[in-house]
């Protein structure tokens, strides 16, 4: 009995350090579940009551991945109140929202651009949404003014600094018109289509071109709602992130007569010109009276010239023997 004694006493005393290892390693749970349930368990219970599927280890994982687990169970359950597919295979799942945010994009707006999109029956699924978030567009405007189409001033003091467009009539009448351009967003070429910019400037030129080609001014002003179908028959909004519902002409006033203007100038202009001519052809006679005058002047110097070799002529033929008197018969 007594040589069994050291052994039963090693027995026990491994089953006092296994009782004890298991004692630590349960505490260790306990107290890393503890920590677990103090930082994630509000919000995993959230999720679990809202059934918005997201389970504590993506909670976890979430905290190491450096997510804000705040956000994504918050989208989760407005997503899931909103009826919108979150299933883990197509829907909006935890794994989505995450790499969305890890991507730069802003969960939330995205979010609420899907629910309103999906309120409004709009097709709107979770890809193109977040595409068009990392394009640098948002999202979020862009579905309500899918929704209500908002007004565009053409031209925009703010962009341009004018507030008002300048075209001519063919009769050389000005016009001045200030436009207002309803546009709803296309969501399907929100993605590489031309911005507010390229719809205002398209309408513009468009107004402007149809005033060009008015014969007068007056046609105009008696059918202004000819700019408007001339500017929407031209489809302006092909390639654009928008599609135009009316361009309005809210006012338009008569500015200078820019046809009589270039006339008057030309006019003018004519006049100087005949002028100048004028002038050249009076220098140019004041310049032959002026040669005419040497030329007279030179003659007579030939002529003294000439009229003073005639004596020494004379006198020459005297001492020649040249120059004879003649008797009035004709004798020498």
């Amino acid at each position: 009995m007594f040589n069994n004694l050291p052994l039963v006493l090693a027995v026990d005393n491994v089953t006092w350090l296994v009782v004890l290892g298991v004692g630590l390693v349960a505490s260790l749970m306990f107290f890393l579940l503890l920590i677990i349930a103090a930082a994630y368990g509000k919000l995993w219970f959230q999720a679990f009551m809202s059934g918005a599927d997201v389970s504590i280890l993506s909670l976890i994982g979430m905290g190491f991945r450096q997510v804000k687990a705040t956000m994504i169970v918050t989208a989760k359950v407005m997503c899931a109140q909103a009826g919108l597919p979150i299933d883990r295979r197509s829907g909006i799942s935890t794994s989505r929202l995450e790499a969305h945010y890890l991507a730069g994009g802003d969960v939330m707006k995205v979010v609420h651009a899907i629910i309103a999109a999906h309120r409004a029956s709009i097709d709107l699924d979770f890809d193109r949404a977040a595409a068009i978030d990392l394009a640098g567009r948002d999202v979020l405007d862009a579905v309500r003014t899918s929704v209500y189409p908002k007004v565009i001033d053409c031209p925009d003091p703010q962009r341009s600094g004018k507030a008002t467009l300048s075209a001519i009539a063919k009769n050389g009448v000005e016009l001045r018109v200030r436009a207002r351009v309803t546009v709803r967003t296309n969501l399907e070429q929100l993605i590489g289509g031309a911005t507010e910019e390229t719809v205002i400037a398209r309408v513009g030129e468009g107004i402007i071109t149809s005033i060009g080609s008015a014969a007068s001014h007056k046609e105009v002003l008696e059918n202004p709602d000819r700019i408007t179908k001339a500017v929407l028959a031209r489809g302006l909004d092909s390639q654009t992130a928008f599609e135009i519902v009316s361009i309005d002409i809210a006012d338009i006033d008569v500015g200078e007569n820019i046809g009589a203007r270039l006339q008057v100038d030309q006019a003018e202009a004519d006049m100087r010109k005949r002028r100048a001519e004028a002038e050249r052809h009076r220098a140019e006679a004041v310049a032959m009276e002026q040669e005419n005058r040497a030329k007279v002047t030179e003659n007579r110097a030939r002529l003294v010239l000439a009229e003073a070799e005639v004596p020494l002529a004379i006198a020459d033929a005297f001492r020649a023997g040249n120059f004879y008197a003649q008797s009035p018969t004709g004798a020498a």
